[in-house]
């Protein structure tokens, strides 16, 4: 078994039993702000699979999202029956919008994909990969996901295209 099987079934067996570490990690990770730049991946398996490299011009950033509904503003033209509700379900999932808080955060760079690594009683945490448009040492797959200028923002991101429903495949893919 390699070293990346590894780590993935340590990360497995720390989502399960969260030992002490783990809840001081999240606990940290609770008071840090919203979008934080880190050193290096928590989960370096998962981040290699997609598309992290140890190189210049790619970066990992941590996401804090909150969990729960999505809260409706209150309405200001008056309280009739159509403006009486109170949550609204998104179109998009919290991948999503944790990929958006980083494409807004680093507006130089681009996201190439995201995921999980934790989640305490009132945060999900994402981390996304980011490369930057302007690099010159990308490899050419890299650079070509870096053409396409606000990949989070149009649905171009994989948690996104997820979310829009382009993963079926077959019979399932002329319903839609």
């Amino acid at each position: 078994m390699g070293a990346y099987n590894y780590i993935k079934e340590t990360l497995q067996e720390e989502y399960k039993e969260r030992p002490t570490h783990f809840r001081e990690r999240l606990s940290t990770w609770r008071k840090s702000p919203t979008v934080v730049r880190v050193e290096r991946p928590t989960n370096l398996a998962r981040a290699r699979s997609l598309g992290y490299k140890a190189k210049k011009g790619i970066f990992v950033v941590r996401v804090r999202i909150d969990k729960g509904l999505r809260k409706r503003r209150n309405p200001k033209a008056g309280r009739s029956a159509r403006h009486n509700y109170r949550y609204v379900q998104p179109s998009f999932n919290q991948k999503v919008a944790a990929e958006q808080k980083a494409a807004r955060k680093h507006r130089n760079a681009e996201v190439i994909n995201s995921y999980y690594v934790g989640e305490d009683g009132q945060h999900k945490f994402y981390e996304v990969i980011l490369a930057e448009r302007e690099e010159k040492s990308l490899d050419k797959f890299t650079k070509n996901i870096v053409k396409r200028v606000g990949r989070a923002f149009r649905g171009l991101t994989s948690a996104a295209k997820k979310a829009r429903g382009l993963r079926a495949k077959g019979r399932r893919k002329q319903r839609l």
